[in-house]
Formats: structure tokens, C-alpha cells, sequence
């Protein structure tokens, strides 16, 4: 199975770090976020990855190279200027991502989220995605989504928060009009009509939106490398 991380943005919420780099290049420890996420999707199994570039894109490939420095096969799918939103990019990744469902997880989390567990799950036949949700962090509280018995709803209680990670059948964009547009309406509709599946995860997960939120994850990396050494 092959997987996507989205790195297109161009995180606003994260000048002026963001001023000379993609977010996805900020570091932790002695590794940029994107590595991290590398390196994790290669040990649970995957063998090809696609990134898509937007701000400051040419950066990535410069850092990453083809992937075989961390045993992967990494392809890079470029966006126009003002970049596709996550809809548009993932239709404009299709013809590298295949026909077959691929993992999708976004650039500026971090995780220790068991990824083999989405490369081993099979979607049904009639499910265009599955979603990793988690508790709601301070700064999205209302959620997204609700759990009933693993099937995703637009409505109830409680709800959670959209991770950033799921495992997507490329059908969900596929006869969408080319060019920018969101993904999130097209979530709902599939969610609306019982077409897509979900999880909670309670591990470490984070949004890394803002500079504190990058400073806090560097001095808890920091520490924990102090107290191992």
C-alpha cells in the first residue's frame, strides 16, 4: 500500500519559521517532522510514499532526495502556486497514487500512531475512507466527527477530533472537477450516506500549528533524549 503526507501549506500560523521553510522541515531533535513521519511509515511496511510540494516545495526534494537514504521510494507531486487545498491535491496525486486505497497523513502532526494498522485494514466494499480521530485538543474542542460501533456520523455525542490520518479510497476524488477545492464537504457527504468508518486513537498525537506548540514537542524530545543517554 502506498502512502501520501501532505506538505503543501504554507503554515501561516508558523511564521516566521515558515518564512524560509515548509513546515513539514521545522526540526525535532535531530530530524525534521516529515522524517519522523518517514521513518515511521517505512517501519510499519510501506515501500512507496508520495509528498506533495506547494510553499517553498523545491526545499523537500533537496532534503528528502528520492527516499533511499530511509529505504522507501519517495515521489513528489508538485502544486501550482496558492497550492489545491487537500481535495484538489490528492486528485492531482492520483496518477501516482494508483487505483488502490493508499494512507494519507498530514505533514505537521505528531504521532505515535501504529501505522501498520491502516495498511493492514481492508475498507469495504462500499467505504471511501477510514478516519483516525482523537480526544479534542484545547484548541478544537467541538471535534469533527462522532463514533457509533466504528461508523463515522456527522451528529451525536461525543464527538473527536479529525487526526490528519486516514486510509482513503482514491474514488473519493476521482470525478471531481480538476483544480483547488476542499476536502472536508466531501467528507461529510460520504459520512452522510454511511460510507465511511472511523477509530479513536487516546496516544500521543499533536497539531503542530504554532511555534509554542513546535517548542513545547522540541524540549519534551530534548528531555527524553537526555534521560535515555
Amino acid at each position: 500500500m502506498k502512502a501520501m503526507i501532505l506538505a503543501a501549506g504554507r503554515g501561516e500560523r508558523m511564521r516566521p519559521l515558515t518564512d524560509a521553510l515548509p513546515k513539514p522541515l521545522l526540526p525535532v531533535g535531530d530530524k525534521t517532522l516529515i522524517e519522523h513521519h518517514i521513518i515511521r511509515l517505512q517501519a510499519a511496511g510501506c515501500s512507496e510514499l508520495i509528498i506533495n510540494t506547494g510553499w517553498l516545495g523545491e526545499l523537500l526534494p533537496e532534503k528528502l532526495g528520492d527516499g533511499s537514504r530511509y529505504n522507501i521510494d519517495i515521489q513528489y507531486s508538485p502544486e501550482p502556486p496558492g497550492a489545491l487545498e487537500t481535495g484538489g491535491a490528492l486528485q492531482h496525486a492520483l496518477p501516482l497514487l494508483g487505483d488502490a486505497p493508499f494512507l494519507l497523513v498530514n505533514g505537521d502532526v505528531w504521532t505515535d500512531y501504529p501505522f501498520a494498522q491502516l495498511f493492514e485494514r481492508e475498507l469495504a466494499a462500499k467505504q471511501l475512507f477510514h478516519l483516525v480521530l482523537v480526544p479534542n485538543p484545547a484548541q478544537h474542542p467541538r471535534g469533527d466527527f462522532a463514533l457509533q460501533e466504528q461508523q463515522l456520523v456527522a451528529a451525536g455525542e461525543p464527538r473527536y477530533t479529525y487526526s490528519g490520518i486516514g486510509l482513503y479510497r482514491p474514488e473519493l476524488v476521482a470525478n471531481e472537477p480538476a483544480g483547488r477545492f476542499p476536502l472536508a464537504p466531501l467528507l461529510r457527504t460520504a459520512i452522510a450516506e454511511g460510507r465511511a468508518s472511523g477509530e479513536l486513537y487516546s496516544g500521543d498525537w499533536r497539531d503542530i500549528g504554532t511555534p509554542e506548540r513546535l517548542a513545547a514537542l522540541q524540549q519534551e524530545h530534548a528531555n527524553t533524549k537526555i534521560q535515555r543517554t
